[in-house]
């Protein structure tokens, strides 16, 4: 019988965050503003999904639970970093972020762009001096490169930002979440496999899985945004549809974007079916779907 999600998600938290712990620096370190600035944002609390994804890909592989934890440290790094750019005024200009204040309007906007900055590059730190004896660690950091840069997360904020105010096509949403959200989840399935050294099936099959995932995760998000109260979901609610932006409820509807956010998690499951031999990947599959913050 698989694992309860909510012990995966509480297992993973508590591993990702000891090794968070160890390889931020302190807040007392100097320059201190800056290292406060990156633990308020990465110790801001959350679902640590990622993580949770890696460490069930590892397991799941007969990878070592060490180099899973590492590789959802290093994607949760990167996570971070792009949710303190997003909450910028020149971005969403979001007041509030897991219902606390947002890192700038804490420690202001040049403060908040280099903590975005900082941890973008310590992700890649912890990948390579962590995992650096690891046989795919190469591989890996290319991987975590691409799914954060311009063919990546970032390629897809900029979408996201040329798409505000124009017609809404579903070619340009998918493309907005296949890059801006599901190739990071996509790279959390990816890389306890490349840095664990599984066989190339495995990899695809984790390929395959965090694509699909992560597509379906961010059509949940379009939807809650829609429909739930900022009480429930920890930040602003409607700010989508208020700036024009591409979502799949605006241009399909929010039953048909369930419709799909569903098929997406049975294709994710199916892809890591024979591999999944303890149920965890695909129970997180339907958690993602069903979620409701």
């Amino acid at each position: 019988m698989p694992e309860p999600v909510a012990e995966l998600l509480r297992r993973a938290a508590i591993a990702c965050d000891a090794e968070l712990n160890v390889v931020m620096p302190a807040a007392e370190a100097e320059p201190r503003r800056i290292h406060e600035a990156m633990r308020y944002s990465v110790f801001s609390g959350g679902k640590r999904l990622r993580p949770a994804i890696a460490l069930a890909v590892a397991e799941a592989l007969g990878v070592s639970p060490a180099v899973g934890t590492t590789c959802g440290a290093s994607v949760e790094l990167i996570h971070a970093f792009s949710l303190v750019h997003d909450d910028l005024p020149a971005m969403d200009d979001d007041d509030l972020r897991r219902g606390r204040p947002t890192n700038h309007k804490v420690y202001g906007e040049a403060v908040a762009i280099l903590a975005g900055d900082a941890l973008s590059v310590l992700a890649f730190e912890v990948l390579a001096t962590r995992l650096g004896n690891a046989p795919g660690i190469a591989p890996a950091l290319a991987e975590l490169a691409r799914a954060s840069g311009t063919l990546g997360m970032i390629g897809g904020q900029i979408l996201d930002l040329e798409g505000e105010g124009l017609p809404p096509t579903l070619p340009l949403v998918e493309s907005i979440h296949l890059m801006k959200t599901a190739a990071l989840i996509r790279a959390a399935a990816v890389l306890p496999a490349l840095a664990g050294g599984a066989p190339p099936e495995a990899v695809a099959a984790m390929r395959a899985y965090g694509t699909a995932l992560g597509l379906s995760f961010q059509i949940v998000d379009d939807i809650l945004d829609e429909t739930s109260t900022p009480e429930e979901l920890g930040k602003g609610t409607g700010k989508d549809r208020d700036r024009g932006k591409m979502t799949y409820p605006v241009v399909v509807g929010v039953e048909a974007a369930r419709q799909r956010a569903g098929r997406l998690a049975l294709e994710a499951s199916e892809a890591v079916r024979p591999w999944d031999r303890h149920g965890a990947l695909q129970a997180l599959a339907a958690f993602v779907v069903e979620r409701r913050s």
